[in-house]
């Protein structure tokens, strides 16, 4: 695949997973938000994002209410990851996990998933 359309191929799974995850239109976002999208869409979304209808989603959708909406804890999460998340403090600056707490700060909660219990 050349990388036109790999790029082009990023982009519309990119827009898909946004409108799943219920984000925020890019114009409502300030520049530093957009670069935390863009880095959020690059190394988290895997796990975080739906990637299509009939596949799993690996991890919790995040929202401004994850870690009790503490910035300061969002940041430490991405830093120093989790049992079942690894950290970023390798691949990023504190500035870009910064622009990423700031973009998961600026989603709205997500609905509960549908039960699948009778």
């Amino acid at each position: 695949m050349n990388r036109i359309a790999l790029t082009a191929s990023f982009i519309l799974t990119a827009i898909g997973a946004a409108a799943a995850q219920n984000a925020p239109a890019p114009e409502t976002l300030t520049a530093t938000q957009r670069d935390g999208q863009k880095l959020f869409y690059q190394s988290c979304g895997v796990c975080h994002l739906k990637p299509q209808i009939t596949a799993p989603q690996f991890a919790p959708a995040l929202s401004k209410e994850s870690v009790s909406g503490n910035d300061s804890a969002m940041r430490q999460v991405i830093s120093e990851g989790t049992p079942r998340m690894p950290g970023f403090k390798y691949q990023f600056s504190p500035e870009q996990i910064g622009f990423i707490a700031s973009y998961v700060m600026a989603l709205p909660p997500q609905p509960a998933p549908a039960s699948t219990q009778r």
